[in-house]
């Protein structure tokens, strides 16, 4: 494959209006919003922008919970090696030793904050189990609506705090940076904002991009409509260094609802599979036993693995999740939104198996980062999904995201409370090469699924890439959609030519023509930057 080129900048009209702040935060989930609140706590004036409403993204779609060892029985050293045996020889351990060791005590912080979480019968927090865990230490709130429970205690904190401006309908175009290269503040679309179009620019000492994942690069996913890759695309128009893009994960139970449906798919969380559920074949007969010694809790990427073996072997479009054994009053009582949504597609869960099929979920990698967020440009910091802080690993761990959130944000807040230099000028931005046509928006996402999915070969992903070549940027009007589109086209490029390099299977990167991990060629993280040619370069650095 050529190598692709890709704009450097979005094509957008000049800003017609200027803010001033310390801190900018793009992104309005659990990582972007501890981030503002520990900007905060650093003493610095903060403003925080976010592409819809402030609770449009994934945070408040998170079903099952957030991971800690607070059990008794348990400990941040299980909870370590749970995690890297879902990585695959690919996590950080220093990383993931920071996770579970300061994880339990940024989950108090958060109860700290207004969040509250099940309790069991003696008034302690109620554990459940996920996918790769040999523990129960899964908290959870409101049954299975932990995320939308999260986003309410952060927004009323956030609230609460005359420090931090909220700017709503807000779109990141690009990074503006100083003479220095150092992060000066983000340029962005804010809806009615300023001048007829729109477009401004945010200038602050220091930019934290927590804007979540890319899960609309496919056809089919969990995540919400916002999840567009903005920020792993305006990274790397910025120059910096993204990494592990191969590694999506696909959760192995969306609801299936029919071979039409596209866009966000409804999830039915791991946590049922937690409390007794199973996954079943035509016959009725589960198939996960002998698999792997966790049987339907293993780590996602070999249940979603087992479930497209059975979806081929019996020419299916989807499995069956079978919750029947767990009892109307449990599945009332842990899974009520689960149990609507199910219901609203016209499956009862009390009576008849729920059918599933595995939809992208979650992107391991993204801009990478140190231990303290920090990326590989001055001033420019990234949390949660939109970073690869290397916790995840070829796969990651269920319930690690929003405690992966809460832990980097976090230490980004520390981080910034040790220094912040002064503002830095803007320098001019490099002339723009067009958009992406929105138009083929949809068609792009079909090639993604098509060739770049839950399985992929060389002649999948080059289809995939001639797809992408094929829609090159162009002189098409700047306005949101085609920012969108451009987003996703940039992400997708870098994805396909990460995931044809990468001649292995391992974690959630499934090569079926290269269906063994091969630990002598690659054991080890593929980091790609753009050049200011445009051209996308990709080094292989050696796991640590």
């Amino acid at each position: 494959m050529s190598d692709p080129r890709l704009p450097r900048h979005l094509a957008a009209p000049e800003p017609g209006w200027t803010h001033s702040t310390d801190v900018v935060v793009a992104g309005s989930g659990i990582a972007g919003l501890s981030a503002a609140l520990h900007a905060r706590a650093a003493g610095h004036a903060v403003t925080v922008v976010t592409k819809v409403n402030v609770a449009d993204g994934s945070t408040r779609w998170a079903q099952g919970g957030i991971a800690a060892a607070l059990d008794p029985a348990d400990s941040p050293a299980e909870h370590l090696a749970d995690t890297l045996a879902a990585g695959v020889g690919l996590c950080d351990e220093a990383a993931v030793r920071v996770l579970v060791e300061e994880g339990p005590g940024r989950l108090h912080e958060l109860i700290e904050r207004g969040a509250v979480f099940d309790t069991d019968p003696d008034g302690g927090l109620a554990l459940t189990r996920e996918g790769g865990h040999h523990r129960n230490r899964i908290v959870h709130a409101g049954g299975d609506a932990t995320g939308a429970e999260v986003q309410r205690a952060l927004e009323e904190a956030v609230a609460r705090d005359p420090g931090i401006t909220l700017v709503e309908h807000a779109l990141v175009l690009d990074l503006l940076g100083g003479a220095d290269g150092r992060a000066a503040g983000v340029s962005l679309h804010v809806l009615g904002e300023g001048s007829p179009d729109g477009i401004g620019a945010v200038l602050a000492r220091a930019v934290v991009l927590a804007t979540g994942g890319m899960g609309q690069v496919f056809s089919a996913t969990t995540n919400p409509a916002v999840s567009t890759g903005d920020g792993v695309g305006l990274a790397l128009r910025a120059g910096a260094v993204v990494t592990d893009l191969e590694f999506v994960q696909f959760h192995p139970t969306a609801l299936w609802l029919g071979t039409a449906s596209r866009g966000q798919q409804p999830l039915v969380s791991e946590a049922v599979r937690g409390e007794g559920a199973v996954l079943v074949d035509a016959a009725g007969k589960p198939f996960m036993q002998g698999v792997h010694e966790l049987a339907d809790l293993a780590p996602r990427d070999v249940v979603a693995k087992a479930i497209l073996r059975v979806m081929q072997a019996e020419g299916l479009d989807h499995v069956w999740l079978d919750a029947r054994g767990l009892g109307p009053a449990l599945l009332e009582r842990r899974f009520p939104s689960i149990l609507a949504r199910c219901r609203q597609a016209g499956v009862d869960p009390v009576t008849e198996p729920i059918p599933v099929v595995p939809a992208a979920h979650y992107a391991s990698g993204g801009v990478r980062t140190d231990l303290h967020g920090r990326t590989s440009l001055p001033g420019l910091y990234a949390c949660g999904e939109v970073a690869c802080t290397g916790v995840h690993g070829a796969n990651r761990l269920a319930s690690n995201s929003l405690l992966e959130g809460l832990v980097f944000a976090g230490r980004i807040g520390a981080d910034l409370a040790r220094e912040l230099p002064a503002q830095a000028e803007p320098v001019p931005a490099q002339v723009e090469t067009g958009l992406v046509d929105p138009a083929g928006r949809e068609e792009l996402a079909r090639q993604m699924s098509a060739g770049a999915g839950v399985i992929r070969t060389d002649t999948s992903l080059h289809a995939a890439a001639l797809a992408l070549a094929a829609a090159r940027t162009e002189a098409v009007e700047p306005r949101p959609e085609a920012w969108d589109a451009t987003n996703l086209h940039t992400v997708s490029t870098a994805l396909v030519a990460a995931a044809a390099r990468r001649e292995e299977t391992r974690g959630c990167h499934w090569r079926e023509d290269f269906p063994d991990r091969d630990d002598e060629r690659w054991h080890g993280h593929l980091l790609a930057a753009l050049g200011i040619d445009g051209v996308l370069t990709e080094t292989y650095q050696a796991a640590g």
